[in-house]
C-alpha cells in the first residue's frame, strides 16, 4: 500500500506537468490559427512578429515547469550577449532535455520567440507541435544520402528574406550520446578515424551538413554562433562512471539537480564559409567539448570534476518571466473543458488538427 502510494506521488510529479502542457496545446493552436487567418492579407514580417510573442507566451509556460517547477540550478560559464541577435546554436546532443537548454538560454536573453529547430524527419508527425514547428520556421531533415539540402536552405531563405529573427538550435551529431550505446559511439568513433579526424570520447563525430547550409543560406542575416557545451550532473554516478542524460519525465521528476552550461560565442565573420575548412572548424570546435567533457566526468582533479573552467554562475528564472504565461494559457483552456461544446472543439483540434498538420507538412515540406 505504501509503495503503491509512493510510485503513485512519483508519477503525478511527471503527469502533472505533462497534462498541463499537452492539455494547452490545442488552445494555443486555435488562437495562433485565428492570427494566422487574419494575418494572410499583411506582411510577412507582421505575421512572424506575433508568431514569435506567442511561442514566446507557450514555451515560457513549458520553462515554469522545467525550471521553477523542477527546481533545477541552471549553472552558467561565459557571458551571455544582453542584446537579441541572429545566431546559430550549436550543442552537443545527449537527451530530449537538451531541447528545453536551448530555450533556458534564450529566455535570458529574451529570444525565446525566435528559437526554431533543425529537427530529425520523424518529429514531424508529432501531433499539433510537428507541424507548428515546421510553420514557425523549422526545417526537418533526413539522415544521410536522404538529406535534402535544396528544402532547407530554401526554407531558411524564406525566413530571412521577410526579416524573421533567428536563433537556429542545430545538435551537429545527428542523434543522441548515450554512454550505454557502445556500437553507435564505435561506429561514430571509426567514421572518424576513416576520414582522418580526432577521435572523441564523450561527444559523437559531428555532421557538418546542416550547420553548414544554415551558415550560407542566412550569412548575411547572422550575428553569431553560439557554441554550447551541456553536461547534466545527475550523469555521473557514485562509482564516477557516465549514465545516460535524464529524458525530458526524468527532468521533471526532479532526477537533475543541476545543469552545468558552457556558453562561448563566436563572431560570424571569424566561421569560415567553404566546406573542407568549415568541417575543421566544426570538429575542432566538438575537439574542445570533448576536453570540457573528459573534464567534466573524468578528472582526478577535485576542482575541475563536475565542473567547466572558469567561473560558473547561478542563473534562477525569475517566476515573473513564466508564471503569467501558464495563467494566461490557462484561462483560455479552462473554457474548452467546462461545456460540452468546447470539449468538442478541444478534441476537434487534437484530431483534424493533428491530421491536417501531417497533410501540409508532408505536401510542403
Amino acid at each position: 500500500m505504501l509503495l503503491s502510494l509512493v510510485v503513485h506521488t512519483y508519477s503525478l510529479r511527471y503527469w502533472f506537468p505533462a497534462t498541463v502542457m499537452l492539455g494547452t496545446a490545442p488552445a494555443y493552436l486555435l488562437s495562433w490559427g485565428a492570427w494566422r487567418l487574419l494575418s494572410t492579407v499583411l506582411p510577412a514580417r507582421v505575421y512572424h512578429r506575433l508568431d514569435d510573442r506567442l511561442y514566446c507566451m507557450y514555451q515560457s509556460m513549458v520553462l515554469f515547469f522545467f525550471e521553477n517547477y523542477t527546481g533545477v540550478e541552471v549553472i552558467i560559464y561565459g557571458d551571455i550577449p544582453k542584446n537579441k541577435e541572429n545566431v546559430i546554436y550549436l550543442s552537443n546532443h545527449q537527451c530530449t532535455a537538451d531541447w528545453i537548454i536551448a530555450d533556458m538560454l534564450a529566455i535570458r536573453q529574451s529570444a525565446l520567440g525566435h528559437v526554431r529547430y533543425v529537427l530529425k524527419d520523424g518529429l514531424k508527425w508529432l501531433p499539433l507541435y510537428g507541424w507548428y514547428f515546421s510553420q514557425h520556421g523549422g526545417a526537418y531533415v533526413k539522415r544521410s544520402a536522404k538529406f535534402n539540402e535544396i528544402t532547407m536552405k530554401k526554407k531558411l531563405q524564406t525566413q530571412t528574406k521577410c526579416g524573421a529573427p533567428m536563433y537556429l538550435v542545430i545538435f551537429p551529431e545527428g542523434t543522441r550520446y548515450n554512454p550505454e550505446l557502445k556500437s553507435v559511439i564505435a561506429e561514430s568513433q571509426a567514421f572518424a578515424t576513416k576520414e582522418g579526424l580526432a577521435v572523441l570520447k564523450h561527444t559523437l563525430t559531428p555532421r557538418m551538413k546542416a550547420s553548414h547550409i544554415a551558415l550560407n543560406a542566412m550569412n548575411d542575416h547572422l550575428d553569431a554562433i553560439y557554441d554550447v557545451t551541456v553536461a547534466y550532473e545527475s550523469t555521473l554516478s557514485a562509482s564516477g562512471q557516465r549514465r545516460p542524460a535524464p529524458s525530458m519525465p526524468e527532468f521533471l521528476c526532479k532526477e537533475c539537480p543541476r545543469v552545468h552550461i558552457y556558453f562561448d560565442r563566436v563572431d560570424i565573420k571569424e566561421i569560415p564559409s567553404e566546406p573542407l575548412f568549415f568541417r575543421r572548424w566544426l570538429h575542432e570546435r566538438f575537439e574542445i567539448k570533448d576536453r570540457l567533457l573528459t573534464d567534466f566526468y573524468e578528472s582526478e582533479d577535485a576542482d575541475k570534476i563536475r565542473t567547466f573552467p572558469g567561473e560558473g554562475k547561478h542563473s534562477p528564472l525569475s517566476l515573473s518571466k513564466t508564471l503569467p504565461s501558464m495563467m494566461i494559457l490557462g484561462g483560455l483552456t479552462l473554457p474548452l473543458l467546462l461545456t460540452e461544446s468546447g470539449r468538442k472543439v478541444y478534441v476537434g483540434t487534437w484530431l483534424y488538427g493533428t491530421l491536417l498538420g501531417w497533410l501540409w507538412v508532408n505536401a510542403f515540406p
